[in-house]
């Protein structure tokens, strides 16, 4: 199947309920919703509008994603951090096995840039094999640009 090399999506689209793990809630009812914007080729990156109602709930995160709230507020707490509140326009990076404990005050909105990671070796090897592609480029030919610089 092919795929468009660019796709247009927007943060003002109907979203879907996707219900937080029940077991997860700590207090209320947060009633989340989402809508996948896009996939990578590969599946191992997508782009999501996510919204939540007031509550407060465990995530556990078993890929990389990083979000920027859009729309209302937080209080986040992590392991050894103290809780801190985070507004729109704030940029938020989860690890790959990272728990947070998340307090929506009201509602919050996000765009979250999720991310399946793959063990070292394996990112090791992309980037051995893109180096190894720059190096054998005709001076002259065009590079691609990179916003995350040679490596």
């Amino acid at each position: 199947m092919s795929r468009a090399m660019i796709e247009i999506g927007s943060c003002n689209v109907d979203l879907e309920l996707r219900p937080i793990e029940p077991a997860w809630i700590i207090e209320g009812n947060p009633v989340s919703r989402s809508h996948i914007l896009s996939t990578s080729s590969d599946g191992t990156s997508s782009t999501i509008i996510w919204s939540c109602t007031e509550g407060r709930f465990n995530w556990y995160y078993d890929f990389d994603e990083t979000i920027m709230i859009l729309e209302g507020s937080i209080v986040l707490e992590s392991d050894g951090l103290p809780p801190k509140r985070y507004g729109v326009g704030d940029v938020i990076f989860f690890r790959d096995g990272a728990h947070a404990k998340w307090h929506v005050e009201g509602h919050v909105k996000k765009i979250a840039f999720c991310r399946k990671t793959n063990p070292a070796v394996i990112g090791f090897m992309v980037r051995v094999v893109n180096k190894l592609k720059r190096m054998l480029l005709s001076p002259g030919e065009r590079r691609p640009a990179s916003l995350m610089g040679a490596g």
